[in-house]
């Protein structure tokens, strides 16, 4: 994922993101204090994409990407560039089989494959920490 931040457009504020979380906004605090749980500490950077006209909360272990967050109205993504390796690896693991086909039906770009998935539910929070664990140890 790429984009840069654009100085006329503020990134949300605490309340315009409660308001596009909705009621994921629990979902996402708990899988944000996850990720900085197991990989922090964490930097933090919003990054606004004209292409899709969203902010993205880029979370860097050091100078690594794990994954952007991407609230959309009453919900949020999940945005990751997986090497090969690391979707072997998600092959090789206990992946839910939809998120297995996401991965599969990812475009390839030269920093990896562009998998993005949907944030709704706990089980959705757990695919996505289990994805970023495979990431990170690849």
């Amino acid at each position: 994922m790429t984009g840069n931040a654009d100085a006329a457009v503020p990134s949300p504020g605490k309340r315009e993101l409660a308001g596009l979380l909705g009621k994921t906004g629990t979902l996402w605090s708990t899988l944000h204090a996850d990720l900085s749980a197991q990989f922090g500490p964490l930097t933090e950077k919003w990054i606004f994409t004209r292409k899709s006209n969203h902010w993205a909360l880029q979370l860097k272990q050091k100078k690594r990407t794990i994954l952007y967050l991407i609230p959309v109205g009453g919900g949020f993504r999940a945005a990751f560039a997986l090497g090969e390796k690391a979707c072997a690896a998600a092959r090789g693991s206990h992946l839910a089989v939809s998120v297995l086909d996401v991965i599969d039906r990812a475009p390839r770009y030269p920093e990896g494959r562009g998998v993005t998935l949907e944030v709704r539910t706990r089980k959705d929070v757990a695919n996505v920490k289990a994805l970023a664990a495979i990431k990170m140890a690849s």
